[in-house]
Parts: C-alpha cells; sequence; structure tokens
C-alpha cells in the first residue's frame, strides 16, 4: 500500500492530467454520442481518461483500473483507482463550470483517498477519510448542522428519480429550510466546505460517487446509501450525504421510509405525504 503522501502525488498528477485534456474541449464545438444508458460522452471524456489510465499503467502497473468511459482492469488488486474524467457531462456540454474530474483510490474495499478537481474553478478538494479535507489546501470542514429544518439541501436534477424516489426527495427537501438544483459532483464539495447541509441523489455509479466518499468523510460529514449502509462499487446508486450524524438520521426516516419496497406494504397503514411550505425553493 503506497503511502498517503504518494496516493496525494499521484491523484494530483492524474488531475492535471485530465485537465489538459478537458479544458481544451471546453466552450468548443463538440460532437456528442448517447451511451446506451442515455447519457451523453464526448471526445473530451474519452480522451482525459485514455489519459489518465495510461499514467497509471505506466506509473503503477499492478494497481486496478474502474472507469466510467474504458472499463475495469485488474479489479482483484488490493488498490483499485476509481475514475470519472468528467463528472457532470450535461454540464460541461452547455457550457456549466460546475463539472469536475473524480479520482478514488480504494484499497480492499475501503476509500482511503478522494478528490474532486474542479479545472474551471481552480479548486481542489481532497480527503482522507479519518484524516481531514482540504480545498487547494485549506482544511475545510461541515456545517455542523443537526436539524432538518435548518438545514441547505441539493440535488443534481429532479430527472434522476423515479415516481418513488421523488416522493422522499420532495417530502425530505420540503422539511428544509432551502433546496436547490444543480451542481453534479460539485455539491459534495459544496457539503464539505459548510455551504450546504444535506445532498441526496439516485442513479449513480462507482466513479460517481467513490471519490465522493473520500472527501465528504474527510470533512467530517456521513455518506452511504439511502438505507444507511456505507457506499461500496456493489451500491445501488442512491445517495445520502449530510454535514453530520444527527441530521444524517433525520433524513434516513424519508429516504428509507419511501423506498420502492417499503413503500407497497406502508400505504395503507399511512397517510400519503400533505405538501408542506418551502422556504426557498429553485
Amino acid at each position: 500500500m503506497p503511502s498517503n503522501s504518494e496516493l496525494i502525488d499521484l491523484a494530483a498528477r492524474l488531475a492535471d492530467c485530465a485537465a489538459q485534456h478537458s479544458l481544451g474541449c471546453f466552450r468548443t464545438s463538440l460532437d456528442i454520442e448517447i451511451k446506451a444508458d442515455a447519457s451523453p460522452v464526448t471526445l473530451a471524456d474519452r480522451g482525459a481518461e485514455a489519459a489518465m489510465r495510461r499514467l497509471l499503467n505506466d506509473t503503477v502497473p499492478t494497481h486496478g483500473i474502474l472507469g466510467e468511459e474504458h472499463g475495469r482492469e485488474r479489479l482483484d488488486a488490493d488498490l483499485v483507482w476509481v475514475l470519472d474524467p468528467i463528472d457532470g457531462t450535461k454540464s460541461f456540454i452547455t457550457g456549466s463550470p460546475l463539472w469536475g474530474t473524480l479520482i478514488a483510490a480504494v484499497h480492499r474495499g475501503r476509500v482511503g483517498l478522494g478528490m474532486i478537481d474542479m479545472p474551471v474553478l481552480r479548486e481542489r478538494w481532497l480527503g482522507l477519510p479519518g484524516e481531514g479535507a482540504t480545498c487547494n489546501g485549506r482544511k475545510v470542514r461541515t456545517s455542523g448542522c443537526i436539524e432538518l429544518a435548518h438545514a441547505r439541501i441539493i440535488t443534481t436534477s429532479p430527472d434522476a428519480f423515479d415516481a418513488d424516489e421523488w416522493l422522499a426527495y420532495d417530502a425530505l427537501s420540503r422539511r428544509c429550510a432551502m433546496r436547490r438544483f444543480g451542481g453534479d459532483c460539485y455539491a459534495y464539495a459544496q457539503l464539505a466546505g459548510g455551504h450546504v447541509d444535506l445532498v441526496a441523489e439516485c442513479g449513480l455509479q462507482p466513479y460517481d460517487y467513490m471519490a465522493l466518499v473520500g472527501v465528504v468523510e474527510g470533512a467530517g460529514s456521513v455518506i452511504t446509501d439511502w438505507q444507511g449502509r456505507p457506499l461500496t462499487v456493489e451500491s445501488d446508486g442512491r445517495v445520502l450525504a449530510a454535514a453530520t450524524a444527527a441530521l444524517h438520521r433525520q433524513a434516513l426516516e424519508f429516504t428509507a421510509r419511501y423506498r420502492p419496497q417499503a413503500r407497497v406494504a406502508m400505504e395503507s397503514s399511512k397517510p400519503a405525504p400533505q405538501p408542506l411550505p418551502v422556504q426557498s425553493a429553485l
């Protein structure tokens, strides 16, 4: 297992490598392809990940790689790098700066390092669970919010939810002080920095969330699936992150209650949730 300093150095080199490819394509005319899962991809995504893989294979050829665009290599290795060269491709192709590069170093299933690199914003968020998190070298910490009524919640898009999931998110978010939409991976950086208090999302893949675990936990937050289980490469893609354990427990009451397998049994005995006023919406 490499030392933390070696992991940090290699993650920084990977982020620099990805940015060299992606920034040159940002806000230019791009050919866009729609993948089988209906998500868009560009040559910038594929070129950036290919360059990151070359760096890993040249530097640490025994390490594994799991990437969004080019699949899996050596996933039985003790240390696997999980890569998303452009998280927020829709933001990228519409000229929004809120896209980033996600990098995680996963040792025997546990995240040892997570990085959210925001090339346009020139922000690099780094987290090591149990050891802290930084933005551009400056230590960051979550807000400490412990009450839903005071919480600021964010999700990327309502389009990511199915009907049952939206019932959960809508009921939860209407208990909060403020809800916002948009952000992709940057929402979790905002959480780590204390600017928002809750993030809830669905439909994510391991390369979308493994790096987030390192940053969020490093900053003192809690991040799990919607049932409160630790996130692994086998998780179902529903992510709930909160500034504190107390806030996370309150949010879980909504996400666990409305999971599809539970709703059928509960609908006959529980009244339908009534709309609640929102202090600040879109």
